[in-house]
């Protein structure tokens, strides 16, 4: 009996070390899901944050020796977000129509623009489903490649025109994309382009496209401004217009100024750290001399103008509500 008793003591004092020793092993397990858990959950929602890089298109150009070759040099933009890529890619393209425009003066290369035209078409026409199927096939890049050879074949055209005409300047092209910013509330790209197709000078421009990234939509000035601010807010680019006159010393007086450089309000435009930046381009509000006019107007003058998702988290401070007034007895 006593040996009975003594096993059955034993047997019980077994069980609970077993128990105990298993214990920590579970709540060890539970620790690390809950650990696992949250990880996840700290990780960094990628969809609403503008992520990527540029790509150089390669392009062939003539063979040339020395230091008057021509460049033509062409980036785009591959990131996490399809819906900026084809934008960036269709400006790009828009861009290249409007340097190139300048040399369809000469009869030469308009005739090698249209012959090109024609051979798309063409193309188009005839195409079957093994060559739909091919360009489907194509990578990004390699379909920029074939969009860009209308124009390389102008570019290069225009080269050849201008050394028969015994020109020996090295002409250029050149169009880069930049992200930059990448976050809410407004993910902002910058297109760079700059140009020199002979003459006295080149061109350059700047151009800020804004997307809102939760909607996957570009996003324009109008889309920023509360109802019915549209005027205030071309008040205010006005009055910034008068100072950069001002300090500048573009002319005697503003009214001698504005003769020749009215002022307009830019829809180029992106959200800079201290307040909204208008851009302008090359003889759009200046002559050559000042380059690219930019505008800053501060965001403690646009508190009433632009929607509150678009002002600084600062200005956004709720005032003391103001004291009611007595009503006055009659």
């Amino acid at each position: 009996m006593l040996n009975q008793k003594h096993t059955l003591a034993l047997s019980i004092l077994m069980v609970t070390f077993a128990l105990s020793a298993c214990q920590p092993k579970v709540e060890k397990k539970e620790q690390e899901q809950k650990i696992e858990q949250k990880s996840s959950s700290e990780v960094e929602d990628t969809t609403l944050t503008l992520q990527g890089e540029t790509e150089k298109i390669a392009v062939e150009l003539p063979e040339c020796n020395g230091n008057s070759c021509p460049e033509f040099s062409v980036e785009r933009l591959h990131t996490n977000q399809f819906v900026v890529d084809s934008i960036i890619d269709q400006a790009i393209l828009k861009n290249l129509e409007q340097i190139l425009d300048i040399a369809h003066q000469s009869k030469t290369v308009q005739a090698e623009k249209e012959k090109t035209e024609q051979q798309q078409e063409q193309q188009e026409q005839q195409a079957s489903s093994s060559v739909i199927a091919a360009n489907a096939a194509k990578t990004p890049v390699q379909s920029m490649a074939e969009q860009l050879k209308p124009y390389v074949k102008t570019f290069t055209a225009l080269q050849q025109e201008l050394e028969s005409l015994g020109a020996s300047s090295k002409i250029s092209v050149s169009v880069s994309p930049k992200i930059l910013n990448s976050k809410e509330p407004l993910a902002t790209v910058v297109l760079n382009t700059s140009s020199y197709l002979g003459g006295a000078h080149g061109a350059s421009a700047q151009t800020y496209f804004n997307f809102d990234l939760k909607h996957q939509k570009q996003v324009n000035l109008d889309d920023l401004i509360e109802s019915g601010q549209k005027a205030q807010l071309e008040k205010l680019a006005y009055e910034t217009f008068k100072t950069w006159v001002s300090i500048n010393k573009l002319a005697n007086s503003l009214e001698e100024y504005e003769q020749v450089w009215k002022f307009k309000l830019s829809n180029n435009f992106y959200l800079g750290k201290q307040g909204l930046i208008l851009q302008y381009a090359e003889y759009e509000i200046g002559p050559y001399v000042v380059g690219l006019p930019r505008l800053e107007i501060p965001y403690e003058q646009l508190k009433t103008v632009l929607k509150k998702e678009y002002l600084p988290a600062e200005l956004l401070v709720d005032q003391p509500a103001s004291a009611a007034l007595p009503v006055a007895k009659k």
